[in-house]
């Protein structure tokens, strides 16, 4: 077979179809669409949905929830699909059993965001397990079989998310870092106590100045005990 005798099969490709070519066509003057209304013109085909201009169907049912954008997905093992291929020789328990020696044993065709093992079914082997993911139900239906299970996706019953937690001795150690702030705040309230003290002389300079004033009042007096003898 040569490069320019490659063909498609019979019918699966159709010229297009030429409307407005005559009457004799078929598809002719009016072109398949019909007379008048508003598919016969163009851009006449609305969206799906469209109501005619009222508010449509989908806009009018209340929607509840909402579809996280950033889930996750993971491909679910359940323990009896685990025991089955154990069972068929397509896992070996002598080594530790992890994601990709669950894919090659066909135990499911992606991995997505990793592999979640779940309690359904039972399992009877004693085999170690490393997947990202394991429910508690799980986790101790291999623990009570004398198995293990090492999960890697940093959840709640993973290793590395008791690493993440700080050591008690190490929070003790910085809170008491801290205390030496508090005693500096002090010391700069006692700097502060001068100032305040500085500034009842100028209170005490305020209450010189009406005795000061006393001394005119009286002149006054003296003024008007001068004037009573010119009324008489």
């Amino acid at each position: 077979m040569r490069l320019n005798e490659l063909r498609d099969n019979p019918g699966a490709t159709q010229p297009r179809k030429r409307v407005g070519r005559g009457m004799g066509s078929g598809t002719g003057k009016t072109a398949g669409r019909g007379h008048k209304g508003q598919k016969s013109r163009s851009g006449g085909n609305p969206p799906p949905g469209f109501g005619g201009g009222q508010m449509p169907l989908y806009r009018r049912l209340p929607k509840r929830g909402f579809k996280n954008p950033t889930r996750k997905e993971f491909a679910e093992v359940n323990l009896k699909t685990l025991q089955q291929a154990i069972d068929t020789g397509k896992l070996d328990t002598a080594q530790t059993i992890d994601e990709p020696a669950m894919q090659t044993a066909g135990l499911f065709k992606r991995r997505r965001d990793g592999v979640r093992v779940l309690a359904k079914g039972e399992l009877s082997a004693k085999v170690t397990l490393q997947v990202t993911g394991a429910s508690k139900a799980a986790i101790s239906a291999v623990e009570k079989a004398g198995g293990k299970v090492i999960v890697t996706g940093g959840g709640k019953n993973s290793a590395s998310d008791s690493e993440a937690k700080p050591k008690p001795d190490a929070a003790k150690s910085k809170s008491g870092a801290s205390k030496p702030k508090s005693g500096a705040a002090k010391s700069k309230s006692d700097a502060a106590g001068p100032k305040s003290g500085a500034s009842k002389p100028k209170s005490g300079a305020a209450k010189a100045k009406p005795d000061a004033a006393e001394p005119e009042s009286g002149a006054a007096e003296s003024k008007s005990d001068a004037a009573e003898p010119k009324q008489d």
